[in-house]
C-alpha cells in the first residue's frame, strides 16, 4: 500500500474555502468554551477533519491535496475569524503534514499507514538531550508550547545532534516522536490563545530511529531525504518560509474578525454622554478603514511572496536568499502591524470595550499572544534583513 498513490477526494480549492467559511459560526459560538476549556473541543477538530482541511498540504501519496500554500492560508485566516485559537492549532498542525513529506518515506509510513488522518504536533525548540546509539538516538527532554498536542498522536520536537569526527559542527535536527513515548503537562495557563491547548511535552529516554529525523540543513539546503520534496514542487520550498507564515497568517484573519466585530458595534453605538454615533464619528471611520486596508495589503504581500516561491519550485531552482530574507522579515512584520491596529478599534469602542464580554477583547489578547512566538519577533528578523541591506552577512539559516 505504501507504493501506491491513494485516491484523494475529488474538491476544488474554493470548496475547501468555502467549507472553512461554513465553519465560522459554529467556531463563534464554541470560542468562550475552548477559551475556558484551554483547548479547541474535539468535535471542532472533528469538523475539520471531516471537512478535509487537515489534507490541503499533505500529500497524495496519503490522500492529501498537495494544493499550493495561497489555499492554506485562506483557510486558516477563514477560522481565525471565528475563533484565532482554532486557526492557530490548525495552522501548526497542517503545515507538519507538509513537513512529513520532507522525512524518509519510513517516517511517512510510521505516521500514515494505518490511518491517514492521524494529526503531528510540535515545540521546535532545541532543547531535546541526543544521545547517539546504534540505528538512531536516545532522546529525552521537555519542551514547551505544543500547541494543539491533545490532538494529535505524534509530535515534532527539536533537539541538537552532538559534533563528531565526521560531523564537526553541531546538527539542529526535528526528532519524530510517537504519543506513546511522550507525556503532556497541563501547563497553559494564559490571558490569549487559551484554546490552543500549548501544553509542555515530556520525553524519557525514548528511542528515535534515525529515519524519523530531519536536519535543519537539509531544509536549508533542500537536500532533504523525502521522495515528494524531490518532484513535486510544493515539498520544495523552503520549511523556514512556510512555518513562520503558518504562526502568523491567523492574525491577519483575527483582525477582519476584530474589524466584522467592530462594525456590528459602532454600526448601533450611540455615546452615554453626547447622544453622538461611533459611525459618524470620523476617529472611528478612520480606524476601521484603517484596519481593512492592513489586511488587504497583507493579503496581498503573503500571496505574492508564495507565487514567487512557488513558481521558483516549478522552475527546479531556489528564491534568491536576500529574496528569502526579505519575505522571513515580512511574515514576522505581521502580528504587530495587526495588534496596532486592532487596539485603535478597541479605543473606538468606548468605555464598554473593556469588560471582557466585549466582542473585540478576544481578538486583541489572541493576537498579542500570538506574538510573543518566537517566530514572530519583527525585531529579529527586520534587524538581519536591514542589515543585510547594509552590506553585512546574514546570521539566519531558518529562512
Amino acid at each position: 500500500m505504501t507504493s501506491e498513490i491513494l485516491q484523494s477526494e475529488q474538491i476544488t480549492s474554493e470548496q475547501l474555502i468555502q467549507r472553512a467559511r461554513d465553519l465560522i459560526p459554529h467556531l463563534q459560538e464554541t470560542a468562550a468554551r475552548a477559551q475556558r476549556e484551554r483547548r479547541v473541543p474535539v468535535e471542532t477538530v472533528e469538523k475539520i477533519q471531516q471537512a478535509g482541511l487537515f489534507r490541503v498540504l499533505q500529500p497524495k501519496r496519503w490522500g492529501g491535496y498537495e494544493m499550493d500554500p495561497q489555499v492554506f492560508f485562506e483557510i486558516q485566516m477563514a477560522l481565525a475569524e471565528g475563533c484565532m485559537s482554532t486557526a492557530w492549532i490548525y495552522g501548526v498542525i497542517a503545515v507538519h503534514n507538509w513537513q512529513i513529506a520532507l522525512f524518509d518515506l519510513k517516517a511517512q509510513e510510521d505516521v500514515w499507514r494505518e490511518d491517514t488522518g492521524v494529526l503531528i504536533a510540535s515545540s521546535y525548540m532545541p532543547v531535546g538531550k541526543v544521545e547517539p546509539v546504534e540505528g538512531g538516538f536516545k532522546f529525552s527532554g521537555r519542551w514547551a508550547f505544543s500547541s494543539g498536542c491533545d490532538h494529535c498522536d505524534w509530535v515534532f520536537l527539536g533537539g541538537v545532534v552532538p559534533p563528531t569526527e565526521q560531523n564537526p559542527n553541531p546538527d539542529y535536527r526535528t526528532f519524530l516522536v510517537p504519543r506513546s513515548d511522550f507525556e503532556i503537562l497541563d501547563t497553559w495557563h494564559t490571558f490569549g490563545l487559551q484554546g490552543t491547548g500549548s501544553n509542555d511535552v515530556v520525553v524519557k529516554d525514548a528511542f528515535v530511529p534515525e529515519h524519523r529525523t530531519l536536519s535543519s540543513m537539509d531544509s536549508f539546503r533542500g537536500t532533504n531525504p523525502g521522495i515528494d520534496s524531490r518532484t513535486v514542487p510544493l515539498y520544495q520550498i523552503p520549511f523556514g518560509q512556510l512555518f513562520p507564515r503558518a504562526v502568523s497568517t491567523a492574525m491577519i484573519g483575527a483582525t477582519q474578525g476584530a474589524i466584522n466585530a467592530y462594525r456590528d458595534v459602532a454600526a448601533k453605538r450611540v455615546g452615554t454622554n453626547d447622544g453622538s454615533k461611533t459611525a459618524e464619528d470620523p476617529y472611528a471611520q478612520m480606524a476601521v478603514a484603517r484596519a481593512q486596508s492592513l489586511v488587504d495589503q497583507l493579503k496581498t504581500k503573503l500571496f505574492a511572496n508564495f507565487a514567487q516561491l512557488m513558481g521558483d519550485a516549478r522552475k527546479g531552482q531556489a528564491t534568491d536568499l536576500n529574496t528569502r530574507i526579505q519575505y522571513r522579515y515580512e511574515s514576522a512584520a505581521v502580528p504587530e502591524a495587526c495588534l496596532n491596529e486592532v487596539l485603535e478599534l478597541q479605543k473606538m469602542c468606548g468605555g464598554r470595550a473593556i469588560f471582557l464580554h466585549s466582542p473585540l477583547q478576544h481578538f486583541v489578547l489572541d493576537i498579542l499572544a500570538g506574538r510573543a512566538h518566537v517566530a514572530n519577533n519583527p525585531y529579529k528578523f527586520g534587524s538581519n534583513y536591514g542589515g543585510v541591506q547594509l552590506g553585512l552577512e546574514s546570521n539566519d539559516i531558518f529562512l
